[in-house]
């Protein structure tokens, strides 16, 4: 999978069908050079193969046997305690460490239940990532991260305010599976956020450079690749980005702001000049 090219489908194509494994694992390669998809995807296609017979039943007792599978007899949980370790929004860390959050958990649940045989899809709830089952007659709720808890629409509505604090309807369109689009932003910005808050300001940028090709149309990502592109020591592409920024927003709120970040730009390469 070239990744450029699958984010700029996804682009233009936000339902395209693409296995979310793999496109989980190729961004992970961005920061794992060595790393081996088809090895892990692989490893997918075992788990699926060792889980498929015991898929009996109704759908709910199929969705209660894969999160037996998963988080019992495999041993995949939530990371709680280390919930912001950029390690639980790479898959390919995921798979090795067991760890996870509420995204690639359900991402895991997707990939190992859809190679079983189930339609199993995520669902992006506000704060918190949840996966759904169907089977044409029935849908099940899931939390992967909860250890495959059965979750009923209310019982998402109390889990988005507890992990918000906003009140969520669980509407039928809420509860819509999630396009390959948005699981890829959310996967993304989940590290965007990680890297800023730590200050990793060239891992940042590289998050952001692929957000940005995820959501052309959005001008925030030129704004925010530009500033981190200033602390990552990088002042002329820096440059670019905070120009673009302006010149799709003349009016922007935060002009003020982003003007000081190019004037700090243009002393900064000066100095190098």
């Amino acid at each position: 999978m070239d990744i450029a090219t699958t984010l700029s489908l996804l682009a233009r194509h936000p339902e395209a069908t693409v296995d979310l494994a793999e496109l989980a694992l190729a961004l992970a390669r961005e920061e794992y050079a060595d790393l081996d998809i088809e090895a892990y995807l692989s490893e997918l296609d075992a788990m699926a193969f060792e889980l498929r017979p015991r898929l009996r039943g109704s759908l709910t007792a199929r969705v209660r046997m894969l999160a037996r599978y998963l988080f019992q007899d495999m041993g995949f949980h939530g990371n709680a305690q280390n919930y912001y370790d950029p390690r639980n929004s790479y898959f390919n860390q995921v798979l090795d460490r067991r760890l996870g959050i509420p995204l690639t958990l359900s991402l895991l649940a997707l990939a190992v239940g859809q190679r079983a045989g189930l339609c199993v899809q995520g669902v992006g709830l506000p704060g918190h990532f949840i996966a759904r089952a169907d089977d044409g007659e029935e849908m099940v709720l899931f939390d992967p991260f909860h250890e495959g808890r059965l979750l009923t629409p209310e019982d998402c509505e109390l889990l988005v305010h507890e992990v918000t604090g906003q009140h969520f309807e669980a509407t039928p369109e809420a509860l819509a599976p999630a396009s390959a689009l948005a699981v890829a932003v959310r996967l993304l910005t989940n590290l965007k956020g990680i890297y800023l808050r730590t200050s990793e300001f060239a891992r940042a940028a590289r998050v952001i450079s692929r957000l940005r090709l995820l959501l052309p149309d959005d001008p925030v990502q030129d704004r925010d690749l530009g500033a981190t592109l200033l602390h990552a020591g990088r002042p002329g592409a820096a440059l670019d980005r905070l120009e673009a920024y302006l010149t799709r927003v003349p009016a922007a709120e935060d002009r003020a702001a982003v003007e000081k970040l190019l004037c700090q730009a243009r002393r900064e390469l000066a100095r190098w000049n």
